[in-house]
């Protein structure tokens, strides 16, 4: 089994829904349009009968430490390069913070596991 501590960084990385100067972003359900938007770009072979009702594992929606957020995995870029540009594009365009994830919560799930 490969060291949970090991330096592989993150492969995902954080919009949140607050501005540059503190401000909360607005409409306020952002992510659940831009995720929605994003929901057509899964894995290959996980669509399925009710798949259009749910989001992409690569862009979904998320509270982070009181803030709603969306969660971008990077694979996103291998898969359709365009859905990744526009999801970076847009955080970009509304001066939304961009936070790179960091591996604690796996390396934490992995100890628990133990």
């Amino acid at each position: 089994m490969a060291d949970p501590f090991s330096a592989t960084p993150a492969r995902e990385f954080f919009i949140q829904g607050i501005t540059s100067d503190g401000k909360p972003f607005r409409p306020s359900d952002w992510t659940e349009r831009l995720c929605g938007a994003m929901s057509c770009f899964r894995p290959e072979g996980s669509r399925g009968p009710n798949s259009h009702l749910q989001y992409s594992p690569y862009v979904r929606p998320a509270m982070l430490g009181g803030i709603k957020s969306v969660v971008v995995n990077e694979d996103l870029r291998n898969i359709e390069p365009l859905a990744y540009h526009f999801v970076v594009d847009f955080a970009k365009d509304n001066d939304l913070q961009i936070v790179a994830a960091c591996r604690t919560a796996d390396v934490l799930e992995k100890k628990l596991e133990r």
